[in-house]
């Protein structure tokens, strides 16, 4: 898959013209844009495919987990919008990323591990006892062997994951903060240099995007960390 200049940016709107306002501020300097739920339960499958049909690549993050037949079914829908990349939770199991990645077509699976909010604390109270990197790791193996396009990853676990990876396989990061940007309810972070510099395939960046006094020009510095 051709990864463009690496930038996913994370159109966090809760409505269309938000959601336009927020992309027409980036100036197309991203090479995608990730629409997440939020968007997605206000405005409905049409912004998806009203963006494929302007040419954005558009990474759907809806983290799909249910049952294989559901997830399946799901995600043959979000391949007729034309989205490039679904996000969906390796914690799911193997089934339900096999019948994920049979259903959808050219668009890529992306299996999610730990979600970057998490850290070991949290995941001992939900009953994920152990390392995170080694949960990870399990994780990732598991959308290596169902056949997935990636994963979505920390950058902390970056390294890991892209040294049992096969070639091609692809390493989403979120929890990327440029140099000084706050880190939010993000508990595991990285700039965008130390991401790609692990071997990150592609970051995603929303909120130091959103509230720069100047997206365009702040998603061109994140470039140039990734170049």
């Amino acid at each position: 898959m051709d990864v463009g200049n690496r930038l996913i940016a994370a159109i966090d709107a809760p409505t269309r013209s938000e959601a336009e306002a927020l992309i027409a501020r980036l100036g197309g300097v991203p090479s995608w844009v990730k629409l997440g739920l939020e968007l997605f339960c206000a405005e409905g499958p049409s912004i998806v495919a009203d963006h494929v049909a302007r040419g954005h690549r558009v990474m759907l993050d809806l983290k799909l987990h249910d049952i294989p037949e559901t997830v399946a079914r799901a995600t043959a829908q979000v391949a007729r919008l034309g989205a490039g990349l679904l996000t969906v939770h390796a914690d799911g199991g193997r089934a339900m990323l096999e019948a994920a990645v049979k259903a959808a077509g050219t668009t890529g699976v992306l299996a999610v591990t730990v979600l970057t909010s998490l850290d070991e604390a949290d995941l001992a109270d939900i009953g994920a006892v152990g390392p995170i990197p080694e949960l990870v790791a399990k994780r990732a193996r598991l959308a290596i062997a169902a056949g997935c396009a990636g994963v979505v990853a920390s950058p902390h676990e970056v390294a890991t994951i892209r040294a049992i990876a096969p070639a091609g396989f692809l390493i989403v990061t979120p929890g990327v903060r440029p140099a000084g940007s706050a880190a939010g309810d993000q508990k595991r972070v990285m700039t965008p240099a130390q991401a790609r510099a692990a071997g990150a395939d592609l970051v995603v960046v929303g909120r130091p995007l959103r509230d720069a006094p100047d997206p365009a020009a702040a998603a061109r510095a994140v470039v140039a960390e990734l170049s």
